[in-house]
């Protein structure tokens, strides 16, 4: 990469300004690339998309850790009850209420799997039950041992099945989206860098302009008294030297405002020593439109983007067509159980335990409901497949857009950097004329005029040419003058304090 932006500062100067800017004897130079950095590090913006990308990251591991077996202990505790409970007499019927004087304990360790390949869940399990009947001073144990039980879902929708595609993806466009933020960091400190610079310029232009102003009227006042000027003319510097002062003022607001922008954006507190050093040498590169757009393809967001909304439009529609119609839900266990007044009694001469069914459940009559959610479904997954197709089409406008604007930009900074070269040796010309008496104050300040003009667009022009140059960059997460993939640092970002 060639010269980016002249010098960079020291690393010892960029880990002193990470937060502030120490007091200082000397002017700091900071260039773009380095209040970018800064700011990536550093702003508001930056700590925001970082804790974005963080609670997506915690997301996607809560995610993956469904997928692992999980161990679950759970119970009742000294559940006691002293009440009335209804009985009937078997042998007439007759309704009577006995009292009831319970404690029941129960635990159960349980070890659960969710299938996702099926939607259905197996648990390994052990189970205890103790009842106290202080009534009749007794106490029951009832136990299982071992317990292995599966409950599978027929014709259902599998929510985990459809996670397995959409959170790997979401998880991935979180990552594209932290790495577009730092891009859109990059713009704005760009266009905050260049606001600096615009109105330094300006300041600086003002000041010479005030002391010139102020020679020339001195040399007027002088030529008055020689009788080779005329009171106009004098009157004319005096008022031209009048409002360089005032322009001078009102530049030295305007950059002061533009200073506590940048400084502030980068959460600089300490920042009158700093000095700007502007990107003067510009990359002269001519991007290749395939190029980008294949970057554009493989590394922004975008395909990413519309690969989840198909998905999700897929899974509203699995989802309408799993709850129509019959639902039918598989469940069985195989394990062993026993009984006894004593804990020991309860796991002697276990007894087998097998339990398996089918439950059903069939609308018989919706109103159209379940027909209606479907045909809503399919609607919506054309609408997104249709909008898709058009949201594609102006991506790819757009990039190619803006391919073609910055291949332009480098010729414009040049020829923007020859018209400020000739503005300025114009303007010499001119002052040095106006010494010798051959040219009128106008005619300085129309040189003038065109030498500020002339400075304003070199740096309007570079300014255009960087911002798009990093809106290129957040297009294709790429970096077109080191030649390499932008990526996003997963432990750094999780590890930094």
């Amino acid at each position: 990469m060639r010269d980016l932006v002249h010098r960079l500062i020291p690393l010892s100067l960029l880990t002193a300004m990470a937060w502030m800017l120490p007091p200082m004897a000397t002017a700091q130079k900071l260039t773009l690339a380095n209040a970018i950095k800064i700011a990536q590090e550093n702003s508001l913006d930056a700590k925001s998309a970082r804790f974005s990308f963080l609670a997506s990251y915690w997301t996607y591991r809560s995610f993956r850790a469904e997928l692992l077996p999980s161990v679950n202990l759970s119970g009742g505790l000294m559940n006691f009850n002293h009440s009335l409970v209804e009985t009937r007499n078997y042998e007439d019927g007759r309704l009577a209420y006995v009292s009831n004087n319970t404690l029941s304990n129960n635990l159960t360790l349980s070890v659960d799997q969710q299938i996702a390949a099926t939607g259905g869940t197996v648990s390994l399990q052990s189970y205890l039950y103790r009842l106290d009947q202080f009534s009749y001073d007794e106490r029951t144990y009832n136990s299982q041992p071992l317990r292995i039980s599966y409950r599978q879902p027929l014709r259902a929708y599998n929510s985990l099945k459809w996670q397995k595609k959409t959170a790997p993806l979401e998880y991935e466009i979180a990552q594209k989206k932290f790495a577009t933020a730092m891009q859109d960091i990059a713009i704005k400190v760009t266009a905050l860098f260049f606001n600096v610079l615009s109105a330094q310029s300006n300041y600086q232009q003002s000041k010479s302009s005030a002391e010139e102003r102020k020679a020339l009227y001195a040399m007027a006042q002088k030529r008055l008294e020689l009788g080779t000027t005329t009171k106009s003319e004098v009157l004319q510097m005096e008022l031209s030297q009048i409002n360089a002062r005032v322009s001078e003022a009102r530049n030295r607001l305007s950059l002061d405002d533009a200073m506590y922008d940048l400084f502030s954006y980068l959460r600089v507190t300490d920042y009158e020593q700093a000095e700007l050093l502007p990107p003067y040498s510009v990359p002269d590169i001519v991007l290749s439109m395939d190029e980008v757009l294949q970057k554009a393809m493989a590394n922004s967001s975008h395909t990413r983007e519309q690969r989840l909304q198909m998905l999700s439009a897929e899974q509203n529609l699995a989802q309408a067509k799993s709850n129509k119609g019959l639902q039918v839900t598989l469940s069985g266990e195989l394990g062993f159980m026993q009984s006894g007044q004593d804990i020991s009694s309860a796991y002697r001469n276990l007894r087998d335990n097998e339990v398996i069914g089918l439950t059903l459940r069939l609308p018989i009559f919706d109103w159209g409901v379940s027909k209606g959610r479907v045909r809503m479904a399919q609607a919506q997954l054309e609408v997104v497949r249709t909008q898709q197709e058009q949201n594609h089409q102006d991506y790819i406008q757009e990039l190619r857009k803006k391919v073609m604007q910055f291949n332009a930009q480098p010729t414009q900074c040049r020829d923007a950097l020859r018209a400020q070269e000739i503005a300025e040796e114009r303007y010499d010309i001119m002052r040095r004329r106006y010494e010798t008496g051959t040219v009128t104050v106008t005619d300085l300040n129309t040189a003038q005029q065109e030498m500020t003009s002339a400075k304003a667009q070199y740096i309007s022009q570079l300014s255009t040419f960087w911002n798009d140059y990093y809106a290129l960059q957040k297009s294709t997460l790429f970096d077109w003058t080191e030649r390499r993939d932008i990526y996003v640092d997963v432990e750094k970002i999780i590890n930094d304090k």
